[in-house]
């Protein structure tokens, strides 16, 4: 005798919510450890990958749920949107020069830490002016910093013109945006901008006092 065919059970509307919360839990969890664990930018492409999903529109819709469940824990952590796409897991730039001895990744000396310091505050500046301020040393701190890929060149006339790149910026958890950057930028190089504003001050007033000499 021939068994009657069972019909397939539906899930209930509770057994899918259930199994749709498990499931994005699981994506941000996923998230959070891949932005973790790169200690850099991940493109939304990159992100996509860590999650199995081709949608960018789903994923991205996970990680502005993840940033707004780290801003909503207060926390020495955030999550940041950079442009092109991409986000990054770091401390909060108020906590960076405090925990900055235990990074592992290069530290700058004090020499061109300054240069980078006056740089990023008066950018875009002459190379010229970098030098005349900061001295001949200066010149290897630029060729140093470009080669790590903080700071470039660009052609300004007869000069060049020095400003911090994109990547300065994800270094040191800054935005790119340069007026918000300057005030970030205090909390940062705080000692060695007012070392470098006093050198500055008295740089200008030795010039000034020899003008007047001269006179």
């Amino acid at each position: 005798m021939e068994k009657p065919k069972t019909q397939p059970v539906e899930a209930s509307p509770e057994i899918e919510q259930a199994v749709e919360a498990d499931r994005k839990a699981h994506h941000l969890a996923l998230l959070e450890a891949a932005l973790y664990i790169a200690g850099r930018p991940l493109d939304l492409n990159e992100l996509c990958q860590v999650v199995g999903s081709r949608s960018k529109k789903r994923t991205q819709t996970y990680i502005e749920i993840l940033m707004k469940e780290y801003t909503a824990r207060n926390t020495a952590l955030e999550i940041l949107a950079l442009k092109n796409e991409r986000y990054v897991l770091q401390v909060k730039a108020e906590f960076t020069h405090l925990i900055k001895k235990l990074v592992n990744r290069p530290l700058l000396s004090s020499g061109p830490l300054k240069t980078l310091s006056y740089i990023a505050y008066r950018q875009p500046i002459s190379q010229k002016r970098v030098i005349d301020v900061r001295g001949q040393h200066a010149y290897g701190h630029v060729k140093m910093l470009k080669e790590m890929g903080l700071i470039m060149s660009e052609r300004s006339g007869r000069t060049l013109a020095l400003k911090t790149t994109d990547y300065f910026a994800d270094y040191f958890g800054l935005t790119t945006d340069t007026s918000v950057m300057k005030k970030d930028l205090k909390k940062i190089f705080g000692e060695a901008i007012k070392d470098d504003l006093a050198e500055r001050q008295q740089q200008e007033t030795q010039e000034e006092q020899q003008e007047v000499n001269e006179k």
